[in-house]
């Protein structure tokens, strides 16, 4: 891991007004993220590329599944954004009939120290 990933500071958007902010999708509490859930859903490489590229290219706001520019099916892409979720990788938030997106910075780094730039530093196989 080089040593400018390891000092990475990632980005927090700032939060939208709590009156306009929709209640997450279940998930995980920090207290209840595993590292085996977690690094299971990391597993796919789908699934780390959607997480990286939220790290590494999110701008100020949460990201709709149609951000990331995948060419698979809905459900497919249901499938994996669901699992990300459910191991606490991501947060969710439904606005209207789309889904938002954004990394659980604080709460990752809280509980697996390092584990967002070693994702960040993950080079995908072409």
């Amino acid at each position: 891991m080089s040593a400018q990933v390891s000092a990475r500071d990632f980005p927090l958007p700032p939060a939208p007004p709590e009156a306009e902010l929709p209640e997450p999708l279940p998930e995980p509490s920090r207290d209840e993220l595993r590292l085996e859930a977690v690094l299971a859903a990391l597993s796919d490489p789908l699934r780390i590329g959607i997480v990286r590229k939220l790290l590494l290219e999110s701008v100020e706001h949460d990201h709709t599944c149609t951000w990331f520019g995948l060419d698979r099916p809905k459900s497919s892409l249901t499938h994996h954004f669901r699992t990300l979720r459910e191991a606490g990788l991501i947060r969710q938030r439904q606005y209207g009939p789309s889904r938002r997106n954004r990394v659980r910075v604080e709460d990752l780094e809280d509980r697996f120290p390092g584990l967002l730039a070693l994702v960040a530093d993950w080079t995908p196989v072409e």
